[in-house]
């Protein structure tokens, strides 16, 4: 059954995120093997939690394209797995030093610190091994495309640049304008969202203005993701969010929150969200899920 047989958004995020759960669980490693603690801190960080809307932004975007189960599950699995390396780095005590995540114990705290930095790496490299595997898709062209666009995403330029940002950005509040907060979140948080939400166009060949919408989409929506977590963080439990709250206004960081306040940001989330999704517009009722995934991105509670 595809995800297109889906008509409601909490019902076709569930199928994408089971589904995209059964295809990470047979891409893992496993064994008995020296190795095997390795193994063991890439599936317990992997698996068994998150939402998986990363996963669900590929696959709702490979719908619109016709692409195959295989293909977008794949590309879905191989961003899930890019996406947990990221959080267990971001977890570690040289970065934001958290105990929690997911609502289990971080993966150096179940594990230790090393092991955690090993695991991360590895999901990292198999998240590409997975991309360039003829499985993922039958022309090498879509492949070296999904490669490259994926590492621009994530590298020094893309999320880890962004990463260096927010370290920067402790104890800054009051000096950064909303300008630079917005470019540390693009490229922390956003580009991999745009990456995701783009992925099932380089999937289905799609010609350059369509693939330029879902950019459009995937760059508001995902600065409305960050704004709803900057309010999450103000606003939420940690039993609601699954990680430690309040912990950007104790390091003295600069937020959409700190710098606009809740009200004005909830405002700027709603304005951002009604934006990807009049972005959409090409694709007509076939993006319909997309639409509805950009009032969840900010009217979420974890």
């Amino acid at each position: 059954m595809p995800l297109s047989s889906q008509i409601e958004f909490p019902g076709a995020l569930r199928f994408a995120a089971e589904s995209v759960e059964r295809m990470m669980d047979r891409l893992l490693p496993r064994g008995e093997t020296g190795e095997s603690r390795l193994f063991e801190a890439m599936r317990y960080s992997a698996l068994g939690g998150g939402k998986r809307l990363r996963a669900f932004f590929v696959m709702g975007g490979a719908t619109l394209f016709r692409v195959s189960a295989t293909s977008a599950l794949r590309t879905a699995a191989a961003v899930e797995f890019l996406h947990a390396y990221s959080l267990i780095h971001d977890d570690l005590p040289s970065m934001d030093d958290d105990d929690l995540r997911r609502g289990k114990p971080t993966c150096h705290r179940q594990f230790d610190e090393a092991t955690a930095i090993l695991a991360g790496d590895a999901l990292q490299a198999l998240a590409f091994e997975v991309l360039a595997h003829e499985d993922t898709h039958g022309d090498p062209a879509v492949r070296v495309a999904l490669v490259s666009e994926l590492a621009r995403a994530v590298g020094a330029g893309g999320m880890v640049g962004g990463q260096m940002l927010d370290l920067l950005a402790e104890h800054r509040a009051a000096e950064m304008a909303i300008g630079a907060i917005t470019r540390l979140q693009r490229l922390k948080t956003g580009a991999l969202i745009s990456f995701s939400c783009g992925a099932g166009a380089l999937l289905g060949k799609a010609s350059e203005p369509l693939r330029a919408a879902l950019g459009n989409y995937a760059h508001d929506l995902g600065l409305a993701f960050q704004i709803a977590d900057d309010l999450l963080d103000v606003e939420g439990t940690s039993e609601e969010v699954g990680k430690a709250t309040a912990k950007d206004a104790a390091a003295g960081k600069a937020t959409f929150v700190s710098t606009l306040g809740p009200e004005r940001a909830r405002a700027q989330a709603a304005l951002l969200a009604r934006q990807a999704a009049a972005h959409l517009e090409p694709f007509g009722p076939a993006a319909d899920l997309l639409r509805q995934a950009a009032r969840f991105v900010v009217d979420r509670r974890s």
